[in-house]
């Protein structure tokens, strides 16, 4: 039987060339969570899309193909993810969204190993 858990989803939407300390801010903000102990983060690079400047990204375009968005998702506790939101507020002060929704979890485990 499962048993579905009261969890929180944090979405991220950034473009892929914002950088952190030198490194894609994508890979940065999946490491702080994974220092800080948050359950799982996912990087999707997505095909077309548009932000705060409403100025399209797309791949079919060679010239914009190197400025996709990126949507990074976090999951956890809604207690873990709360440490985490200092750390994001940090990171998007150049720009970004940021979404939260509250989820039903079940985390899914090898038994081998």
């Amino acid at each position: 039987m499962s048993f579905f858990a009261d969890g929180c989803l944090l979405r991220v939407f950034i473009d892929e060339t914002n950088k952190k300390d030198g490194i894609p801010l994508y890979s940065w903000l999946v490491r702080r969570a994974k220092e800080i102990g948050v359950a799982g983060a996912t990087v999707t690079r997505s095909l077309e899309g548009y932000g705060g400047h409403h100025r399209i990204h797309t791949a079919k375009i060679l010239e914009l193909s190197m400025d996709l968005p990126v949507v990074i998702e976090f999951i956890d506790t809604q207690e873990k993810i709360e440490m985490f939101i200092p750390v994001l507020d940090d990171a998007l002060r150049d720009g970004g969204l940021a979404t939260l929704e509250n989820v039903k979890m079940q985390v899914y485990t090898s038994k081998t190993g």
